[in-house]
């Protein structure tokens, strides 16, 4: 699976998920892949600023060590944006768009959004991801 970061004509951005290239083509010449907030079909792939190693992908930059337990990994994640994101709390839509409308300092945040709030920073453009990240005890 290829996440792809896609911008529409009117300038929305958004990610569409295809099983490789030649899949994200057929859509594009079929005209079935829409913008989400605006349904134009007129999608261009854009820079991404993440990347994910498929199991086809030969380098090792992104893979944990053999044999690393799962939850050794979350854990490890959990603890990385503990450590690298700002906890905004329950401000995490206000903050994301003051950020996105340059009030704030760009900074990597972490928080809580509700329904509506999201919503609201999708149709503003903010890109944002929503993980659900398992406690552990101990």
């Amino acid at each position: 699976m290829i996440i792809y970061d896609l911008k529409c004509r009117d300038g929305h951005k958004f990610e569409g998920w295809f099983k490789d290239r030649e899949a994200f083509e057929a859509q594009k010449l079929q005209q079935i892949i829409a913008c989400p907030v605006c349904g134009n079909t007129e999608a261009t792939l854009i820079p991404s600023s993440v990347a994910i190693m498929g199991r086809d992908n030969r380098s090792t930059a992104m893979k944990p060590e053999t044999g690393t337990p799962p939850q050794k990994v979350l854990r490890e994640f959990r603890e990385y944006i503990r450590k690298n994101f700002d906890n905004v709390g329950d401000k995490f839509a206000e903050v994301a768009l003051r950020i996105h409308h340059g009030e704030e300092d760009g900074r990597n945040i972490r928080g809580t959004t509700t329904g509506d709030e999201e919503e609201t920073l999708r149709e503003e453009g903010v890109q944002f991801i929503k993980l659900s990240l398992p406690k552990f005890d101990g």
